[in-house]
């Protein structure tokens, strides 16, 4: 018996707005009834519905041998997954919490992002989880992981701000031939602000293409994830001052797309890149460095960043609050470019 999609996952259907965690929900249930070669695997995924509750219902209408509850054992499932795609499936790989992704490090970059280069094939295999700070999980469920694999090449990195780029760059992720790193900041999953009517269609977004999220021409913030609406906040604060600030929206981080970042700068001659992850080795540093070969020429004052200091995520919610990134300091560097 056919068992209908539960109320979390079918949205689309309903033309109410979508939360982020209902739009990855959509997204996987659709690509799993669309191709048969598609299967979750994951800690409490099934029985229990996922930590979240993005599979729930999963288990009931797609089976066991879809829906694969596994041990606590991260480097030991992503490495079953690679199997599983090489034999031809395309395996969706959920980390209870991103920052435990680091067991799995060593497959991923040196088996699975390797693989096509070794001749070994395609490995189309998404591994995808909450990121993110702000809900005092401390450090150890709170981390943004991205800048450990941004150095990998054979990998792809996204990380969506809105419904409805989740569900778009989730399906693109699933349909692409290579691993992708998903990162879903659990700070938007049921956020009030972050809701919106789906597409009917089925759609899917390109990787490795920026979205402009707001039009302006005083200067430029390049950003992703929670950040946008961070950013988006800053905005709207220093328009009552006659700034006019223009919001990249980087979607996917690997492979980055350079081309909108500096067609966006050579509008505005001035360039804040604003990110939760630490300072160090972010990428802020990757973005401006990129920016200074291509587009120097363009720049009417110095790159900024406005980050996490280096730090790891604190226990305290009064510790947290600052190291995090917060719409005060993103509109106090806008301010100090815009005047430069």
């Amino acid at each position: 018996m056919r068992v209908e999609a539960p109320a979390h996952v079918t949205r689309t259907r309903s033309g109410e707005p979508a939360t982020v965690l209902e739009a990855i929900g959509e997204a996987l249930w659709e690509e799993m009834e669309r191709d048969e070669r598609v299967f979750l695997m994951g800690e409490d995924i099934g029985a229990y519905g996922g930590a979240f509750k993005v599979t729930r219902g999963f288990l009931e209408r797609f089976g066991a041998s879809r829906v694969i509850d596994t041990p606590i054992s991260e480097g030991g499932f992503t490495g079953a997954a690679a199997g599983a795609a090489h034999m031809g499936l395309r395996p969706v790989v959920e980390m209870q919490f991103m920052d435990f992704i680091s067991p799995a490090y060593d497959v991923l970059t040196n088996y699975i992002a390797t693989s096509l280069y070794r001749g070994a094939g395609p490995l189309p295999l998404v591994v995808r989880g909450p990121v993110g700070g702000g809900n005092r999980g401390g450090p150890f469920h709170s981390q943004n992981v991205e800048m450990a694999f941004f150095h990998t090449p054979g990998l792809k990195i996204v990380y969506p701000s809105n419904p409805r780029d989740a569900k778009g760059l989730l399906k693109s992720a699933i349909r692409d031939d290579n691993p992708v790193i998903f990162e879903e900041h659990k700070g938007l999953y049921r956020a009030p602000h972050c809701r919106e009517v789906l597409p009917p269609d089925d759609y899917a977004i390109p990787l490795g293409r920026a979205r402009t999220a707001l039009e302006g021409e005083d200067l430029t913030i390049v950003t992703y994830g929670l950040m946008v609406h961070r950013s988006m906040d800053a905005a709207a604060e220093l328009a009552r001052d006659g700034i006019k600030v223009e919001i990249v929206d980087l979607r996917t981080l690997l492979p980055l797309d350079e081309e909108a970042i500096a067609e966006s700068l050579k509008k505005t001659g001035k360039l804040l890149i604003v990110h939760e992850d630490t300072r160090t080795g972010g990428i802020a540093g990757e973005v401006a460095i990129r920016m200074n070969e291509r587009a120097f020429e363009w720049l009417d004052g110095p790159i900024l960043r406005v980050t996490a200091i280096d730090s790891p995520v604190p226990f305290s919610g009064e510790l947290e609050d600052y190291f995090l990134p917060s719409v005060r300091d993103v509109v106090g560097a806008a301010r100090y470019l815009a005047d430069y």
